[in-house]
């Protein structure tokens, strides 16, 4: 298993919980969920049993029938596993949870009892059907996890020597310097191309071709399709569509979503449900607008114009390029070192949106009319994300090259009078600090 930042608060929630909470892994499918639970089970508990509920059989289900009997249960389910464990010292798993929500629902008897701890791991976890009828125990805590960062990246690769660099140079505001900045650059590049994926990244660290990671991909993309496919038939909704047109909705110019693109004359409450779906299942990444430049966002939040961002980049990557006829080798390859003709724009924005969600931030964005001196009427302006540091609005605008052009930031604080600390300009080239805008390389957003 590679490095991954959420074991700390696996241990974290072990040593502060004691066995008065279960603590439920949230995800996408295929980003290692499973694995951690595994890995943390075998290096911090004398024993574990583990109940995958995409393989339990019958008998193992119908057993939590007898949770309110609970020697009985434990009884039975010791027979029917084969296998019994030390109380207070012992881990028991529920595997892909959201298959059998008895399961879930039955976290409050069992941690109430207090003989083991419990972990569960989920996916598309927060569909409605899979809970509309069980009582979620307040026993339960949830914590998100998301495809592997460029820091999980470097350690998966052996690269150990560039984070603290990289954060050193983003807390005193001074440049790396050219040379140590390609390097970091040209590895950035090489991330946001694998992608966060274990299994493509474990394929790249393997030194598998290219076209080998692009198959991986391909086949996660398959499966995303496939449960949306089955979300839709059960719910009669329309996921799969809004999640086929991702690429095409990226490539507009300011990347809002349209959903003309998906269905002729569709109207957003007839969508609603899936997009809301899509969110929650965490395959991607929504960026709502707000119609007004407060702290308090959400307050000012209209879900109605959003942005749908890629929940790993590197399946973005693939499903821009899935109808290439170039060699895939000779395409990633390219993309690495910044030669090809496509717009990136859309793959740097959404690797913004990736390191910022996982940093723990909800995705904002700000559009705004604005006539500047000397233009007749008003032209159309945005800031690519806001967020909220010390009670200050903190913009950020992303570039896909090296530009330090600022007119949103400029326009944005002269119509709304607004005193902002911090403004971040994510771009190509190394740090730079002027006229109270930090310019900071992209693979310094995980310093934000």
């Amino acid at each position: 298993m590679y490095k991954r930042k959420i074991y700390d608060e696996l241990l974290k929630w072990k040593e502060e919980s004691e066995g008065t909470s279960a603590m439920l892994i949230e995800g996408a499918r295929r980003i290692g969920k499973s694995t951690v639970a595994k890995e943390f089970a075998k290096n911090e508990y004398k024993n574990f049993l583990l109940i995958d509920f995409s393989t339990a059989n019958n008998d193992i289900k119908s057993n939590f029938d007898n949770i309110d009997n609970i020697d009985t249960f434990f009884r039975n389910l010791f027979i029917l596993t084969g296998k019994s464990l030390k109380k207070r010292e012992s881990l028991i798993i529920f595997d892909e949870v959201q298959l059998f929500p008895k399961a879930r629902q039955s976290i409050k008897q069992l941690v109430a009892d207090g003989r083991f701890d419990y972990l569960e791991t989920g996916s598309l976890i927060s569909i409605n059907k899979n809970v509309k009828d069980i009582l979620i125990p307040s026993e339960e805590e949830s914590i998100k996890m998301y495809p592997m960062d460029f820091e999980e990246f470097l350690w998966a690769t052996g690269d150990d020597l560039y984070i603290d660099a990289i954060r050193e140079s983003f807390g005193k505001k001074r440049p790396l310097g050219d040379a140590i900045h390609r390097k970091i650059m040209q590895k950035f590049r090489t991330y946001m191309t694998v992608g966060g994926m274990p299994q493509s990244v474990e394929a790249f660290v393997n030194g598998k071709e290219f076209k080998y990671i692009d198959r991986v991909k391909r086949n996660i993309i398959k499966l995303y399709l496939a449960d949306l496919e089955k979300h839709d038939s059960d719910e009669n909704d329309k996921a799969r569509g809004v999640f086929k047109s991702l690429p095409i909705q990226l490539s507009n110019h300011n990347s809002v979503f349209r959903l003309a693109t998906v269905e002729k004359d569709a109207r957003t409450r007839n969508y609603a449900d899936a997009i809301e779906f899509l969110d929650q299942s965490m395959i991607v990444n929504n960026c709502v607008n707000v119609t007004k430049p407060e702290v308090a966002l959400e307050l000012y939040a209209d879900r109605s114009k959003f942005k749908m961002f890629m929940g790993d980049t590197g399946l973005l990557v693939t499903y821009i390029l899935q109808n290439n006829k170039e060699t895939t080798d000779k395409i990633y390859k390219s993309l690495i070192i910044d030669d090809l003709g496509i717009n990136q724009g859309m793959i740097f924005e959404n690797m913004v949106a990736q390191t910022l969600k996982a940093n723990g931030y909800e995705l904002y964005f700000h559009e705004f009319s604005y006539r500047a001196d000397g233009n007749e009427s008003e032209k159309l302006y945005e800031v690519d994300f806001l967020m909220v540091k010390g009670k200050r609005l903190v913009p950020i605008e992303v570039k896909s090259s090296g530009y330090k052009i600022h007119k949103s930031f400029d326009y944005f604080k002269e119509k709304y009078q607004l005193k902002i600390n911090e403004q971040y300009i994510i771009y190509t080239k190394d740090l730079d600090y002027k006229e109270n805008v930090m310019y900071i390389p992209i693979y310094m957003t995980m310093c934000l």
